[in-house]
């Protein structure tokens, strides 16, 4: 039996995927990809990751936060870190910081795009050891 962590990875920048999908390989976890918020819902039907990464636009504006919402619906306890460019590409800034934000977005994580792999490697660890 595998008992290697798993996860779930959702992005539409294939190239981005790719990549992360690669140093996420490389740091010892099993991943799993999918390039859309609809194959993301239909693989959480299919499967309970360790932990998951999503996107923040894909198919639209909100689509990492409608997959996350729907993530922690199903698996409460699932940690989910969701990784955008957004602040870059739009100007526009959140994150978990007050308890109105951690109650409207479903993430326990929040980082922004080009994230150095040491530091994500950091990141997840903790959110997997809590």
């Amino acid at each position: 039996m595998d008992d290697k962590v798993t996860i779930l990875l959702v992005d539409d920048d294939i190239d981005y995927l790719f990549q992360m999908e690669m140093n996420l390989k490389n740091m010892g976890y099993h991943v799993i990809t999918c390039e859309s918020r609809k194959e993301g819902e239909k693989m959480l039907q299919k499967i309970r990751p360790d932990l998951a990464i999503f996107d923040l636009m894909m198919e639209t504006e909100d689509s990492g936060f409608i997959l996350s919402y729907k993530a922690k619906q199903k698996y409460p306890d699932l940690p989910v870190i969701i990784a955008t460019a957004v602040a870059s590409e739009t100007g526009i800034s959140f994150g978990l910081n007050s308890p109105e934000e951690k109650e409207w977005i479903k993430a326990d994580l929040y980082l922004e795009k080009g994230i150095r792999k040491e530091q994500l490697q950091k990141e997840i660890e903790k959110l997997l050891n809590r």
